[in-house]
């Protein structure tokens, strides 16, 4: 405890301040602290585990681990990294230098796509929005260098200095390309012309951030008019055939309609320019040593990192990534008890029920939209700590021994890629985690309507059997509450029971949400951080949600036999606990969703009266709202 605060000016500097000053960030991480620092400890038990793996000290009844460890050890065999060195991607980058026309494209986008390559439109498959029973076939604008379209804004200076450390990156790799020194200074002048173009056309993060919008079903011969001169119908005859779907979901309507702005005949070569650079980059951290230290560099400066990972972990991070559900009922098999698993699933349905309780006694809403709030809330699945069993592609993801770290990689890439747009006339899978046991994180997902919690979060001081109830319930309680909060917030709002987008809402009681959400932003917006702002309209669906888990939870705490508000309000200021560096500080206020940390901890309490009472705070205090200026949502 930070004793030089007093804990009715500052919940989160009182609670947190004396670690933050001794706090040491990581020299491969952006950030410590609550979060991350549970990250860091899986990272140092799976690497232990991994290492006793790979060499046989260590056995697993999972099959698929092997191919992990298999991966694994591709990445630790520096000697043969560097003899390749830029070889095992040549090949890609030649073709790309060949091609002179769209034709010379279009005959193959549909390869490309599989190796996911950057097209002029990005493409994929998704859960239907309109039908959650069925997939669709999504298109969107290609992706831009910089985080988001702000940064390319005459007066932004990061902006600049990025695209600075990106050309300065992109040049030195460039070095080891067959290309003459005319040509690497031509198609890295291209690239940054590229990227500027698309960049005029892509959504911002804030236009993201309202995903609920991204439902723009096209007629599939009005998108091919759209985006040609390249063939969309081509790629979609040779993923399925006869069987090409009848209508495209544009999840960025500006790009797909003004895509002549940035591609087009006359600006091919540019296009081939930025792909070969791109690609290029991308293959970076699975070639030599040397040219996967040059290809972080961008990453490390946007985020102030001051050192690539060491080799095992890089070993690791990636194999855990390629084969990430393996490797996640690994971990939960291996870490995570039955008992506590129980515990939290029993916390997760009380939850569930107080919410049902308070939408049953909610002041803005009709009775008919309670039944089908609470109709929502009786039908969210919950997915605690890792999956019961391992779906059949992970067993697909094979390679040669003889690969090379590229091409290995590239191959499970392909078969993932692949198996994605074959689910496309195939009935959604209900019972896919969209989150792996080891990842230390949680999530709604509104398409499916159920809430994931993978084992690795499920520790102190989130949450822990040797944890009070009432610090669970600031900690895992609160998360679990925020992530059912998600069901009603700015997006998740406009999806029923089943995950449908669909309007279930009375309108007199949509119209009383929308100003509540709006007293939501308007908490919120423009609070100072770090030099700059907090946006209340970018942050304003996860504020609902912290609100949502606050409220519930502090519910619950009412029926304890003795609830400890003190700790419940210490914990939570604990979970949000985060020490980062200035660069990612900067980054995350520009296009994170959620709002700073210490904000996080500080503005959820202040809406509630358990706040005030638990600490005795006034209005002489600086954590103290006024009772006419309090949210509470749901």
């Amino acid at each position: 405890m930070n004793d030089t605060v007093r804990i009715q000016d500052d919940l989160y500097e009182y609670v947190n301040g004396d670690w933050l000053k001794t706090a040491v960030i990581p020299d491969d991480k952006p950030m410590t602290g609550g979060f991350n620092t549970l990250d860091e400890e899986v990272e140092k038990t799976m690497m232990a585990d991994f290492k006793a793996l790979a060499e046989n000290q260590k056995t697993t009844d999972i099959p698929e681990m092997a191919y992990a460890i298999s991966l694994y050890k591709k990445v630790l065999d520096k000697e043969r990294r560097n003899k390749e060195g830029i070889e095992p991607v040549l090949p890609l980058l030649n073709k790309i230098k060949a091609l002179e026309t769209v034709e010379d494209l279009n005959n193959v986008a549909t390869e490309f796509l599989l190796k996911d390559l950057e097209l002029p439109i990005a493409m994929a498959t998704d859960v239907d929005m309109a039908d959650t029973t069925r997939y669709c076939f999504i298109a969107l604008g290609p992706s831009i260098i910089l985080p988001d379209t702000p940064y390319y804004a005459d007066d932004n200076e990061s902006g600049k200095q990025l695209l600075k450390v990106y050309a300065d990156m992109a040049a030195k790799a460039l070095k080891f390309t067959p290309l003459s020194e005319e040509e690497q200074k031509l198609f890295l002048e291209d690239t940054l012309a590229y990227d500027a173009l698309i960049a005029k056309k892509v959504k911002s993060e804030l236009e993201w951030s309202e995903y609920y919008k991204n439902n723009n079903p096209m007629d599939l011969e009005e998108v091919a008019k759209f985006v040609a001169p390249f063939d969309i119908k081509r790629v979609l005859k040779d993923l399925y055939g006869e069987k090409i779907p009848s209508t495209v979901i544009v999840y960025d309507p500006k790009a797909i309609k003004e895509m002549s702005g940035y591609f087009s005949e006359e600006n091919f070569k540019l296009y081939t320019h930025w792909l070969y650079v791109k690609t290029l980059m991308k293959a970076a951290p699975r070639l030599s040593l040397e040219i996967k230290a040059i290809g972080t560099g961008y990453r490390r400066a946007l985020m102030g990192i001051a050192a690539d990972p060491v080799l095992e972990k890089e070993a690791y991070l990636l194999a855990s990534e390629m084969y990430k559900e393996p490797v996640g009922v690994y971990y939960g098999r291996t870490y995570f008890g039955e008992e506590a698993k129980k515990d939290i699933a029993d916390i997760a349905q009380k939850i569930i029920d107080t919410y049902k309780l308070r939408m049953q006694r909610n002041t803005f809403l009709a009775e008919t939209t309670k039944v089908e709030a609470i109709r929502k809330l009786s039908t969210i699945v919950v997915k605690m700590g890792y999956p019961d069993t391992i779906r059949e592609l992970w067993t697909k993801l094979k390679f040669d021994e003889n690969d090379s770290l590229f091409e290995a990689v590239s191959k499970i890439a392909e078969i993932r890629q692949k198996d994605q747009f074959d689910k496309l006339y195939k009935e959604v899978d209900r019972s896919e985690w969209v989150m792996p046991g080891h990842m230390v994180n949680a999530c709604y997902n509104p398409n499916v309507n159920d809430i994931t919690f993978p084992a690795a979060i499920l520790q102190k001081p989130f949450y822990s059997l040797s944890q009070s109830v009432s610090e669970n319930l600031g900690g895992i309680g609160a998360v679990i509450g925020h992530e059912i909060s998600h069901a009603f917030d700015t997006n998740g709002a406009k999806f029923d029971e089943k995950g449908n987008l669909k309007d279930w809402w009375c309108e007199e009681d949509f119209k009383a949400f929308k100003e509540l959400t709006k007293s939501m932003t308007e908490q919120f917006d423009k609070i100072p951080f770090h030099g700059g702002e907090v946006s209340g309209e970018l942050t304003v669906s996860e504020n609902i949600a912290d609100n949502g888990g606050v409220g519930v939870t502090l519910e619950i705490m009412h029926t304890l036999d003795k609830p400890d508000f003190r700790a419940y309000f210490m914990n939570w200021a604990r979970i949000w606990c985060m020490k980062a560096k200035e660069e990612m500080i900067q980054l995350l206020l520009a296009r994170d969703v959620h709002s700073p940390a210490p904000i996080r901890a500080n503005i959820p309490p202040r809406n509630f009266d358990e706040w005030y009472e638990a600490f005795n705070v006034t209005d002489q205090d600086q954590m103290y709202i006024a009772p006419d200026k309090r949210i509470s949502i749901w």
